[in-house]
């Protein structure tokens, strides 16, 4: 092959032997340019467990979005008491799952099947916009904290630190007993409030490495102002770090919220909500009656918060490539 290779050149011909420019094509077919988030994406198609829980995540969603549809199939609004045998034992209880209820019926008299899909909307729309309030600010906390450092990274530091030692569980109880009724945006204000500042805490880490680097040496050399190495070199570094939490702090969200309206601080009657309706179904369980009130709302409960927690595991290791539990399998 040398040897053809320089009995072309000699000969003054352009082209290379057909088996080097073969070996060349497919070197260069080979070396392909990939972003971090399309890596990411291929390591996270190979995590069965976070696939499959992004798809039991899409069921829930469509749920949510065609909670209409249960209440024109089964003909049962979410909100209307319905009386008769049917809908109540003899004794006022709420009646066991039958042809008409599928799911049952609670004290009122009033579908369950219906108000835990529409149940799915208040999870679903308080989660996800607790959870983007939080990431918004405690990604804007910890850029400007790791960024600025000095006195600005100190009075962010004390701020963190108030805002973390403070229950939020307690604020909420004495936030409802001043305004006497709370709607969706406080309860996500509520939450997002007090969970800002552990995401603006690892931030702040991340921006205090990443500010050190050359290419910020060399954007400030250049005559870049602080709020464009800001805004165009570090957030786009700290982008990645940012969805992972957000898929770890959503089911935490979720669960904040079911809390929040079980002790009767969060969404208020008669909406529908999952944690409301675990809370009215304590009085029959304690009397061993009506199973069936804890056990779908519950159980709805649960299988939301633990596919966002698989998920949001199999994404953080997609994102981390030293993690080997995905090659593991």
């Amino acid at each position: 092959m040398t040897q053809g290779v320089g009995d072309a050149l000699v000969a003054g011909r352009a082209e290379a032997p057909p088996e080097f420019d073969g070996s060349v094509a497919a070197a260069s077919r080979q070396i392909v340019g990939r972003s971090p988030f399309y890596l990411a994406f291929s390591r996270l198609r190979r995590d069965r467990a976070a696939i499959i829980s992004f798809w039991v995540i899409v069921a829930i969603v469509l749920i949510a979005i065609i909670a209409p549809v249960f209440a024109t199939i089964t003909g049962h609004g979410v909100n209307h008491q319905y009386r008769g045998v049917e809908a109540l034992s003899p004794a006022g209880q709420p009646h066991a799952p039958s042809s008409k209820f599928w799911f049952g019926t609670d004290d009122q008299g009033r579908d369950i099947l219906v108000r835990v899909a529409y149940g799915a909307r208040i999870s679903l729309i308080i989660g996800i916009g607790a959870t983007a309030i939080t990431i918004i600010v405690g990604v804007l906390v910890g850029l400007i904290a790791g960024y600025f450092g000095g006195i600005v990274d100190t009075i962010i530091a004390r701020i963190v630190d108030v805002v973390l030692s403070i229950p939020y569980l307690l604020f909420a109880i004495a936030l409802v007993s001043v305004l006497g009724h709370i709607n969706l945006w406080v309860v996500m204000i509520v939450i997002a409030a007090f969970g800002w500042a552990s995401v603006g805490r690892i931030i702040r880490g991340q921006v205090l490495s990443i500010r050190e680097r050359e290419y910020i040496e060399a954007a400030r050399s250049l005559g870049a102002g602080d709020w464009r190495i800001i805004f165009h070199d570090i957030l786009p570094n700290v982008i990645a770090p940012a969805i992972v939490f957000s898929t770890l702090l959503l089911p935490v969200s979720i669960v904040a919220e079911a809390a929040l309206s079980f002790l009767g601080v969060g969404v208020q009657p008669p909406t529908a909500d999952w944690g409301q309706m675990i809370s009215a179904s304590q009085q029959y369980i304690d009397s061993g009656v009506a199973w069936w009130y804890l056990f779908f709302p519950g159980i709805a409960l649960v299988i939301t918060t633990l596919a966002f927690n698989i998920l949001g595991d199999g994404v953080r290791d997609a994102f981390d490539p030293r993690s080997d539990r995905l090659f593991a399998k």
